[in-house]
């Protein structure tokens, strides 16, 4: 029996953002305003969803992800379509259960060998891994093949994150290192990494403005002289997301296209309003 391999990923990839055509399945996660529940990007959008916060104060979001019997469901149905393998590229199962659900579902199906690989991440690299593993399965590359690849691009890429307000980080349990953040604290704006699939603090500051002069100061000096694939990704801040891109260009003059996003609302929903980052893929 021939081999053919299905790639799922999840919504917290954002791969809704990217011009590509994949038939990449998606476990996709649910948002909660209130007593209101939306399917993330079908039936709520980023912008509708960060409009939606900024109207209206009193409501703190929440985010869940797809429950175990949907993802058996995909499962069985990839099995029908004549699935034989399937490779599933989580965010990082130290931001969400995703991972380990994905796994528990995997048992229900007998049928589907399926492998589960941990981002340990989330937006743009865990989306890059997406439609890398994609392209090599319509290439004809096997398993161990994509896998090795996964791993080259979970090893050499990076983030850093300003956000406007810890609030939503430290409700939500998603900041590894929060036991420093009591009472006024809350106010600092600090950068932010993700380091080993973990939310950590990088630098505490003490205004936005300064945490994205820092953000951008770490990129310049990380990538010197290195071949790299710059991207932007931000929680509704256009005009602070065009002052990076501006910047990033004038730093080298060989830039021309630099990806944004938008981060979808199952992420801005831990990250809250106005966050924005770099981040960098090192080319092979």
């Amino acid at each position: 029996m021939d081999k053919k391999i299905a790639i799922i990923s999840c919504s917290n990839a954002n791969l809704e953002y990217f011009d590509h055509d994949y038939d990449i399945k998606i476990f996709r996660s649910s948002v909660h305003l209130g007593d209101e529940s939306y399917l993330d990007h079908i039936e709520i959008s980023a912008d509708d969803f960060y409009k939606r916060l900024e109207e209206d104060k009193s409501i703190f979001p929440s985010t869940s992800f797809m429950p175990l019997g949907k993802m058996i469901e995909i499962y069985e149905n990839l099995v029908k379509e004549g699935y034989t393998h399937a490779i599933v590229i989580s965010i990082s199962k130290q931001m969400s259960g995703i991972f380990n659900a994905a796994l528990m579902a995997a048992n229900e199906v007998d049928e589907l060998e399926v492998k589960v690989f941990d981002s340990k991440t989330l937006a743009y690299p865990q989306a890059k891994m997406a439609l890398r593993a994609a392209k090599m399965v319509k290439e004809g590359y096997d398993i161990p093949d994509i896998e090795k690849e996964l791993l080259y691009i979970r090893d050499n890429n990076q983030i850093y994150f300003a956000v406007n307000t810890l609030t939503y980080l430290v409700k939500n349990g998603r900041l590894s290192n929060a036991s420093g953040f009591i009472g006024n604290a809350l106010k600092l704006k600090p950068v932010l990494t993700i380091d080993d699939g973990k939310v950590i603090t990088v630098e505490k500051i003490r205004t936005f403005k300064k945490a994205v002069e820092h953000v951008l100061d770490l990129y310049f000096e990380e990538t010197k002289d290195k071949n790299v694939e710059p991207f932007v990704i931000h929680a509704n801040n256009p005009e602070v997301r065009d002052y990076m891109i501006s910047r990033m260009k004038e730093n080298d003059d060989e830039l021309e296209d630099i990806f944004s996003m938008p981060l979808t609302a199952g992420i801005g929903a831990h990250s809250g309003p106005k966050t924005i980052g770099i981040g960098y893929y090192i080319k092979k």
